[in-house]
């Protein structure tokens, strides 16, 4: 019999450790994502709800909308659909078998990441002017 190293219970602290290779940084992120997409979902129906309630609701929630942190958070959903959106699409070539490879794996999460930067960043010129 062997004599086995490896940790039985894996901490958090484990977790921080170990270096995670980029395509696993994006798929888990594009988990991510799609958590603060479903909680995101409850503030676009209070907004949708406040909207449709009375003229005064929609005249706050205009307020709201072009407050510092309304502008935060309407960015951050709409940097969490860019992602999501790209990092799903890559899911989707993947599913086709384009890019199995570990070289194909790295290139998908390098584009992911630069087709959401890209995106997330007109989001944020889209709020400002807005």
């Amino acid at each position: 019999m062997q004599n086995d190293h490896r940790p039985i219970n894996v901490n958090p602290s484990d977790l921080m450790a170990f270096a995670w290779p980029l395509a696993a940084l994006t798929s888990i992120t594009h988990r991510i994502s799609g958590v603060i997409l479903f909680v995101g979902v409850a503030f676009g129906l209070y907004a949708l709800e406040m909207s449709l309630a009375s003229e005064e609701g929609f005249e706050a929630l205009k307020g709201m909308m072009k407050s510092p942190i309304g502008m935060f958070i309407t960015w951050g959903l709409l940097s969490a659909l860019a992602y999501h959106f790209v990092a799903g699409i890559k899911h989707l070539v993947m599913d086709f078998g384009v890019g199995e490879t570990l070289e194909g794996s790295k290139f998908a999460a390098r584009l992911t990441i630069l087709f959401s930067a890209i995106l997330m960043f007109l989001a944020g010129i889209w709020v400002i002017q807005g």
